[in-house]
């Protein structure tokens, strides 16, 4: 091996070396602020768990309540649901701190796409978490609780109930993600932006489809989310008119300039 290999060898190696440390870095710093978030919300996980379990509270019928059917429920519930908050709180700086981290090998081209579709995927995610605990939840649990069959009281376990609610704040945060989604495809190439219009009516069929899996069997919850994903993938389609049109625009100055 020449001089020039080694050199160039143990270049890549130090180089590799220094990215692994940043990314011990970023993730270090990442967890410290997700557990520094967890302590307020653990604190307050009583208050917490009691605002999360509100919509199904108030539509309970008189005389009942929520159970615990395991021993250690009332303590862990709650302190899971605080840790869920936690990360929910911290996820603009954990989203950051992946940035900082591969920001340095983006054009700058690039980082002007990524930036704002950094900011509008959080924003999103926020909005359908916000959106199915103030509108679709109340509308799906005074449903759900007149279901029960004559003689089956209707006492819910708080774990089975994080557990689905978490399950339902995921599905509508990722819902919500519908116009980043198709954005993405448009401006990458993967889907012409001519085949996401003509092939509308299989899209709206593919959502009712992934609505009615991820949420529960009636029709009302199941419209809840597939109406917004549908108005959604709309506002998509038309940002990615706008995107490939000032795309196109660019190039042909880009063009006119190299030509003259």
């Amino acid at each position: 091996m020449s001089g020039e290999e080694r050199d160039r060898e143990q270049l890549a190696e130090g180089t590799l070396i220094s990215h692994l440390i940043e990314l011990r870095q970023r993730l270090l710093k990442a967890v410290v602020a997700v557990f520094l978030c967890f302590i307020p919300c653990a604190f307050f996980s009583d208050k917490l768990f009691t605002f999360v379990a509100m919509p199904l509270i108030q539509k309970m019928p008189v005389g009942t309540s929520m159970i615990a059917t395991s021993l250690i429920s009332p303590f862990m519930a709650p302190l899971k649901l605080a840790l869920f908050v936690a990360v929910f709180i911290a996820m603009p700086y954990v989203l950051y701190q992946a940035w900082a981290f591969v920001a340095p090998g983006l054009y700058k081209r690039e980082k002007r796409f990524a930036v704002p579709l950094v900011v509008s995927s959080i924003l999103l995610f926020y909005c359908g978490v916000a959106f199915a605990y103030f509108v679709v939840f109340p509308l799906m649990f005074a449903f759900l609780t007149t279901t029960a069959p004559t003689g089956v009281q209707v006492m819910t376990d708080i774990t089975n109930y994080l557990d689905f609610v978490l399950l339902l704040f995921f599905a509508f945060g990722i819902a919500f993600e519908m116009p980043v989604a198709t954005v993405l495809l448009a401006a990458t190439g993967l889907v012409r932006l001519e085949t996401m219009t003509k092939n509308r009516g299989y899209v709206i069929l593919g959502i009712f489809v992934i609505a009615a899996f991820l949420t529960p069997p009636d029709a009302l919850s199941q419209t809840a989310m597939a109406l917004p994903m549908w108005l959604l993938y709309e506002v998509g389609i038309v940002l990615s008119r706008i995107l490939l049109r000032e795309r196109l625009a660019q190039q042909r100055s880009e063009e006119q300039s190299a030509s003259s």
